[in-house]
């Protein structure tokens, strides 16, 4: 196990020295009595060095995507391109303050607007907030503007959403949350939307449906203009799920082919971090009969310059975030769409959608694969060979991949598929990693069938090894044995 931060403390180390105070008023007559310690605290005494190497060790016994390649289907953990970073923290930008006067703002500004309208067009959608600052929440302000559509309308009657039984588990807890109910629609033979069966649950409570395309099976939903005209004639809407958008840039709008709003996830498709909590960003695109609903403000442009626009705050949703979302969120989805362009976007999502069928070619003859036909940015395997013959899982499998080098995908998801592996190497792979990635994979295969105790016991390498997870559930408490 790694030293703690204590273990390399030594009397009389330092790793940095603070600046002499520059106030000569005596910390007793400014902090009162009672706030101030009676004893110094206990901090480790290291030189900078020791500080360091210990952090940078602990960094590097996690995963990250400049450590490897991260297979997390569906959740697209793209690369972060530094660029962005360096532009991001410049004194422009984070010298900024919300309450500043919009005169004082004009750049920022405009870099919002030009943002909304990028978005608009890469979706086909006629207005876009920026305003919701994850994917859950840019559902919630949807799934919002769907309900505030039916009210304005008196469809009272409304009150049902449905969802394809292969949806991210967050959209029937979405429709929850805004006062829907979600009724679940079957996936056919071919992994898609069953529109015989679709057909029978609709009606005059219809709302609306939700649905990712391409679905987590990493496919295209290719009946989607039979699904909206279903949907369509009930006076239903269509939410598109955009946590797939990666497969579609300057391929597929999805406003142009159906769909009536949408999220986007900046932190997935446009390169910003994301992870632990956030931060993120989850703009919301409307056709135009939904634009008086959107969140406010707006921003705005006329001849005098850019501002924040409410003049839609009588048939507006409200506001779902303080001022107007993750700004360095936006600036740093700004600088990838304006550093790559229309080009540029649409070439990521055809090399996302070639490494996801070059990496699915070479696993098809080692694990299962349910759906085999050519997928769009992923693909879902699954260990079923391997559990019937050998006893071995997907948590196994996923776990061994850690011995590897290598984060698991996404696993037991989506649930239609049994002991799924879902697997998105995303568009800036290259072959070489792919290959790599693949005979890791490969081996385990083979491990499966020659050594599956290894599987059973993995990981074997790595810092903490497989914790028991019953005991995790049912013991909340942040540390808790492992075994050895």
């Amino acid at each position: 196990m790694s030293k703690t931060i204590f273990e390399y403390s030594s009397s009389g180390r330092k790793g940095v020295t603070l600046p002499r105070r520059d106030i000569d008023t005596p910390l007793e007559k400014m902090i009162p009595a009672e706030q101030l310690r009676q004893k110094p605290a206990r901090l480790p005494e290291v030189s900078e060095l020791d500080a360091m190497r210990h952090y940078i060790g602990l960094s590097h016994k996690n995963h990250f995507i400049e450590k490897g390649l991260y297979p997390l289907g569906s959740c697209t953990m793209k690369y972060n391109p530094k660029l962005h970073e360096a532009l991001v923290r410049h004194s422009c930008f984070n010298n900024l303050h919300p309450y500043q006067p919009e005169c004082t703002l004009q750049g920022s500004l405009e870099i919002l607007y030009d943002l909304q309208e990028a978005l608009a067009e890469i979706s086909g959608m006629h207005k876009v907030t920026l305003q919701p600052v994850a994917g859950a929440q840019g559902e919630f302000t949807g799934i919002k503007i769907v309900a505030a559509y039916h009210k304005a309308k008196g469809n009272h009657h409304k009150t049902r959403i449905i969802i394809p039984d292969s949806a991210h588990g967050t959209n029937p807890a979405t429709c929850a949350l805004v006062g829907f109910e979600p009724v679940e629609l079957k996936s056919n033979s071919r992994g898609r939307c069953d529109l015989d069966h679709l057909r029978s649950i609709v009606d005059d409570r219809t709302a609306g449906f939700m649905l990712t395309n391409p679905n987590t099976l990493g496919l295209f939903e290719d009946q989607i203009e039979e699904i909206a005209e279903i949907i369509h004639s009930v006076d239903g809407l269509i939410y598109m799920d955009g946590a797939n958008l990666n497969a579609l840039l300057g391929i597929v709008q999805p406003g142009k082919i159906g769909f009536d709003v949408m999220h986007f996830n900046l932190h997935k498709t446009f390169t910003t971090p994301h992870g632990g909590g956030g931060p993120g960003c989850g703009p919301v695109g409307v056709v135009e009969k939904l634009a008086p609903f959107l969140p406010v403000p707006m921003i705005g442009k006329n001849e005098d310059g850019y501002f924040f626009d409410y003049a839609h705050a009588e048939t507006s949703i409200g506001k779902v975030h303080t001022f107007y979302g993750n700004f360095a969120i936006q600036l740093r989805a700004y600088i990838y769409i304006m550093t790559l362009g229309a080009e540029g976007l649409r070439r990521v999502s055809e090399n996302a959608v070639i490494n996801a069928n070059y990496l699915m070619a070479l696993l098809k003859d080692h694990f299962h694969i349910q759906y085999p036909e050519y997928c769009m940015h992923e693909f879902v395997a699954d260990s079923s060979w391997q559990k019937k013959e050998y006893g071995v899982s997907t948590l196994d499998i996923a776990k061994r991949l850690l011995d590897k080098g290598y984060h698991a995908p996404t696993v037991y998801f989506p649930l239609i598929v049994p002991e799924a592996m879902m697997v998105e190497p995303t568009e800036t792979e290259s072959k070489q990693s792919l290959d790599a990635f693949a005979a890791a994979m490969i081996e385990i295969a083979q491990e499966c069938r020659e050594h599956p105790e290894l599987l059973h016991d993995a990981p074997l390498n790595t810092p903490v090894r497989r914790v028991d997870d019953v005991r995790a559930v049912k013991v909340l408490d942040p540390v808790f044995p492992i075994q050895e």
